[in-house]
């Protein structure tokens, strides 16, 4: 038994299935000032829709809508399926704060309260 679709059937599944991952996805990655929809992610890497995707490489954001979850270092790696692939060589958890450069004791004060003269 063969599997073979016609051309054109094979284009609209392809499209519908990107369609659907670009819904269901609130990742993005920022390059500059220029944002692209993530089709996929996974630990080491990520996909985009290759018709809009140019051929990213260096220091980007990915978000998860609002929240900003990595700094990356990426290169593209391949095509496949109209997804570009981006592997990365470098991927930093971006925080809220400034990380500390002393340790902290787990009872310290929140806050100080002034004396009222």
């Amino acid at each position: 038994m063969t599997t073979f679709l016609p051309k054109e059937v094979q284009d609209g599944l392809d499209a519908a299935r990107k369609q659907a991952l670009l819904k269901k996805s609130r990742l993005k990655v920022i390059a500059g000032e220029d944002s692209f929809p993530i089709l996929r992610m996974w630990d080491t890497g990520f996909t985009l829709d290759a018709d809009v995707a140019p051929q990213l490489r260096g220091l980007v954001d990915v978000y998860d809508g609002a929240r900003h979850l990595y700094q990356c270092l990426i290169v593209a790696s391949d095509e496949e399926g109209g997804e570009m692939s981006f592997e990365f060589k470098r991927a930093t958890e971006a925080h809220d704060s400034p990380p500390l450069d002393f340790a902290q004791d787990e009872d310290a004060p929140v806050a100080l309260i002034g004396r009222a003269e």
